[in-house]
């Protein structure tokens, strides 16, 4: 154990600190279906996606499936809506069950609405230069089951396998004898992986790990293929009044995250969260190495009614020359 915990430390370290070294190579434009990498819990997206440690509930299915084996009821429901710009939201949801000596299973959907107002063209030879081809409808989905395990009071392991997917409509890609040519589906869809760690070092809150998410085959429309964004992520994070005070009620959860894209160059999230009194979060993080993304902030709520813990969050994220944007997230657990 003690070896692992070296193992991982150096690991996390040495991702954190070459970072800069790195940052000079762009990948951009190498991946599709883009969706999967955005942050669908209102508290992770609050705390700059700073969430590869944090999460321990069924929302964890979404960033490093091992957080499920560290859930604290038998049953957690989680349900989210992100209002991305130019009219685009995302929703989704997840459920996850502890059973145990057996380890916790979870289920989760995200569906991807880009909207209905989408007009198809063609290159034509008439006066405007270009043909309608009517209303193109898309969209884009991803369904998940999960299982998650703590192998010893320290380490706990967890996989997600999904089939996601992305429907970009159909179109005419000629004109022949100013008539419109065959129409063509744009469609794939296709199985991915996603499996992380979580370690406990032994030194107060401490916690460190990682996760994979997006491991797949290449997915192909019509001639070239691609990859998923497949994403490596090294986190660590700590309630840092452990040290600054002992003894205490009210944590100030500190958290990073380096990433290792494959479509761009490395990436560092940070974020912090303070509850007040059990009930009220306030929530604040940043994202570095990013075009227009950067600040976020956001609050939560917490209440037990009739046993039941009901969770609320909201999130608002800068997204520079574009709309900011809005997330909520709904939690409840028995």
């Amino acid at each position: 154990m003690k070896k692992l915990t070296i193992l991982l430390v150096v690991v996390f370290c040495t991702t954190i600190f070459t970072v800069p070294a790195r940052s000079a190579i762009k990948k951009v434009a190498q991946t599709g279906l883009q969706f999967l990498k955005i942050d669908v819990s209102a508290r992770a997206a609050a705390m700059g996606g700073a969430y590869t440690m944090p999460g321990n509930d069924a929302s964890a299915m979404f960033y490093n499936p091992a957080g499920m084996a560290l859930m604290q009821s038998k049953l957690d429901f989680f349900a989210s809506r992100t209002e991305w710009f130019a009219g685009i939201t995302y929703d989704a949801a997840g459920l996850a069950a502890d059973l145990g000596n057996w380890g916790t299973v979870g289920a989760s959907v995200v569906a991807a609405d880009y909207g209905n107002d989408i007009i198809g063209t063609v290159f034509a030879t008439n006066e405007k230069g270009y043909e309608k081809t009517g209303m193109v409808d898309v969209g884009a989905y991803a369904v998940g089951l999960s299982y998650a395990k703590s192998l010893t009071d320290k380490f706990s392991v967890g996989g997600q396998v999904k089939y996601a997917g992305q429907n970009l409509g159909s179109n005419v890609l000629t004109m022949v004898n100013d008539k419109l040519g065959p129409e063509v589906e744009n469609k794939v869809s296709g199985f991915a992986f996603d499996f992380g760690t979580i370690f406990y070092p032994g030194f107060q809150s401490l916690r460190i790990g990682m996760s994979v998410n997006n491991f797949s085959e290449q997915f192909k429309y019509q001639e070239e293929a691609f990859q998923l964004p497949l994403t490596f992520k090294v986190g660590a994070a700590m309630d840092i009044l452990d040290v600054l005070m002992g003894e205490h009620n009210d944590p100030l959860l500190i958290s990073i995250d380096a990433l290792h894209p494959r479509d761009y160059t490395e990436r560092i999230h940070v974020g912090g969260e303070y509850w007040y009194n059990g009930m009220i979060a306030l929530r604040s993080g940043y994202k570095f190495n990013y075009d227009e993304e950067g600040f976020s902030a956001g609050v939560g709520l917490k209440q037990t009614i009739a046993g039941m813990n009901i969770k609320l969050d909201y999130a608002y994220s800068d997204l520079g020359i574009f709309e900011t944007v809005s997330r909520f997230s709904f939690g409840i657990s028995f």
